[in-house]
Order: C-alpha cells, then structure tokens, then sequence
C-alpha cells in the first residue's frame, strides 16, 4: 500500500508575514515537504539563510505555507515530470517576484 500511495507533486510557497518575502519551490512530495522545512529552519541550520534569518528574526508564527499548484499527470515519463516541474517553478517565481526557496 506504501509504494501504491498517491503522492501530491507541485509548487509552493513559504510566506514570511512579518517581512512580506516569499520564497517558491518545488517538490515531488508536498504532503510531506513544510514538515521537512520547519524541521530544518526550527533546528536553526537551514539551507537558505535569508529565510533561516526571518524565521530567527520573526518566529514560526509569521510562517506560512502554501501549494501552489499541483501536478496530476500521471502519464508523465520522470523526466518530463521533472522538467515540468521546473517550468512551472520558474513560471511562480517570476509570477510572484520571489526567489528560490533552495537554491
């Protein structure tokens, strides 16, 4: 049932109210990926030191996270479904004027 499971890919973002900064990303698990943010930045080692530095600065509290769109093809090779992802990563970054949440 595990490897069967339906898994939720797409766009996101990580919104900082305090700051009004945004960052966007991509994931090929977004049920499971603002777990793995808030892990990394409550640890305080973060890969993106601008949004470790707002989470610092402003708290957890100020945090949002947002899907952005969801990807639903199955019939996508897993490469197609990575170049799609990036195409629509890039299309959100330049929609909302923010950067990459990871680099």
């Amino acid at each position: 049932d595990y490897k069967d499971r339906k898994v939720s890919q797409g766009i996101f973002a990580v919104r900082c109210a305090a700051t009004g900064e945004t960052w966007v990303g991509k994931s090929r698990n977004l049920d499971q990926q603002q777990n793995r943010i808030w892990f990394g930045l409550r640890a305080g080692g973060y890969i993106n030191p601008a949004v470790q530095a707002a989470w610092k600065a402003n708290g957890e509290g100020a945090f949002t996270f947002e899907v952005l769109e969801t990807i639903e093809d199955a019939d996508l090779s897993d490469y197609s479904r990575a170049n799609l992802l990036k195409e629509r990563d890039a299309h959100w970054r330049a929609q909302l004027g923010a950067p990459k949440l990871v680099g």
